[in-house]
């Protein structure tokens, strides 16, 4: 079976020599949330960047990034970029447009949508992120979690078939990290999520892959790997709070 993505030996190193990702290969099955995991600097943010072609491979042998089996080149970036949608982990580098309406708008209509078709999306997207009504709403007005929502908003009105999302939870109140993983189970698409909140990966993602000093240092389900205490403290986690007294496979 096709994976929704698969990456093949990648490498890549910024252009001050910092080499971020070494060998990096993992599949990630379609309808599967998988979660990023990993210390500070582990490499966790510029593989998302990779998968929806923000950045360009440094290529070594054979390295490849697929989606749905089509490795990503020039010839389909933009077709990549509309089916992996990412969620930055700041909201003020998605919103920019002085109303949600507009912000939620304004990926459609780089589709070249008509009108009609980028108002129902508009309307859809924000209906599902619990936002119906907000369209004249300025973004700066609202709350972490609801410019959350929107941003979400935006990336779902693309209409993408995978989601990527660099540490959703960050800078949320409890209320609104609830919210978030509601949302998150209720959006029926596979998600790669990268984030340092380990309770949130016990309660949303199937499997984890954990990263550090751009490496891949283990994949697998979400409950062996994040209650094996060893693993955890060797890359600078901690076994998370939720697991403390919980069997591995119950």
């Amino acid at each position: 079976m096709t994976a929704a993505i698969e990456v093949r030996d990648l490498c890549y190193t910024y252009p001050d020599g910092t080499e971020a990702l070494r060998h990096i290969s993992f599949r990630a099955e379609t309808g599967l949330r998988v979660g990023l995991i990993g210390p500070n600097g582990a490499g966790k943010s510029t593989l998302l960047h990779h998968l929806n072609g923000l950045l360009p491979e440094s290529r070594r042998g054979s390295a490849s990034v697929l989606i749905d089996g089509e490795p990503i080149d020039r010839s389909n970036i933009l077709d990549v970029r509309r089916r992996v949608g990412l969620l930055f982990q700041d909201p003020g580098d998605q919103l920019f447009c002085p109303t949600v309406g507009e912000d939620v708008a304004f990926g459609p209509e780089q589709m070249g949508l008509a009108d009609g078709e980028v108002r129902r999306r508009v309307r859809n997207a924000l209906e599902h992120v619990g936002l119906s009504g907000f369209e004249s709403r300025e973004p700066h007005h609202l709350s972490a979690g609801e410019k959350r929502r929107v941003c979400l908003a935006g990336v779902l009105a693309c209409d993408p078939s995978i989601l990527l999302l660099d540490e959703p939870s960050s800078s949320l109140d409890p209320r609104g990290r609830r919210e978030l993983l509601s949302l998150l189970r209720q959006t029926p698409l596979t998600q790669i999520i990268a984030s340092h909140d380990l309770e949130m990966m016990v309660e949303l993602c199937q499997q984890v892959v954990v990263m550090d000093k751009g490496q891949i240092v283990a994949h697998g389900p979400t409950l062996e790997l994040l209650s094996d205490e060893p693993l955890m403290l060797r890359h600078g986690l901690e076994r998370p709070h939720i697991l403390q007294h919980r069997h591995p496979h119950d």
